[in-house]
């Protein structure tokens, strides 16, 4: 094989442009991997339903009329399902996989390849944002301390304001004006 037909290099962005949120999953609709993958949707989904005990719940499902109308509208890439009386698939990262391993090309693998790392980075982000996160809350943690124990200052000069003083015995040596 010659190595242009194993460079296909696609943009990190339009990978990750083709990946939504369904079902609280990070997945990707089969016309958008049939097309990465250089097949026809029609031929991706003959190869799943050919291996399905490959693609368990977690790793592929079919959306419902609802949820295909819903992504149709929130993604204009996905216009195209619109016109289709089917509903699709998405995969996720691990069905994915599976699929390379189900279509059988070196342009298949070497995709696959390209979509697994931009599924990794985002968890990275994910993951860095979770910890961002988790330190804004130390430090909003320790703010909210820093205000009451502030509050509890104030209070104390406010009491010691409102104590009126008592009148002081004058000390000292007294003049006394007689002669």
């Amino acid at each position: 094989m010659s190595e242009e037909k194993l460079s296909v290099k696609i943009p990190a962005e339009i990978i990750l442009n083709k990946i939504i949120e369904m079902r609280g999953k990070k997945v990707m609709v089969d016309s958008d991997l049939a097309e990465l993958y250089g097949v026809t949707t029609k031929r991706l989904n003959e190869q799943v339903k050919r291996n399905i005990k490959r693609f368990p719940e977690d790793f592929m499902f079919q959306v419902t009329k609802a949820e295909k109308d819903a992504v149709i509208l929130q993604f204009e890439h996905l216009n195209k399902l619109k016109f289709s009386s089917t509903l699709p698939y998405v995969f996720t990262e691990h069905g994915a996989v599976m699929l390379a391993s189900v279509l059988n090309s070196d342009k298949a693998v070497e995709v696959n390849i390209q979509i697994v790392r931009v599924f990794t980075q985002i968890r990275e982000l994910l993951a860095s944002n979770l910890n961002l996160r988790l330190e804004v809350e130390k430090i909003k943690k320790k703010v909210d301390n820093q205000d009451k124990n502030i509050e509890v200052i104030f209070r104390y000069f406010d009491e010691l304001l409102e104590q009126k003083a008592e009148p002081r015995k004058e000390i000292g040596y007294k003049i006394s004006k007689e002669k």
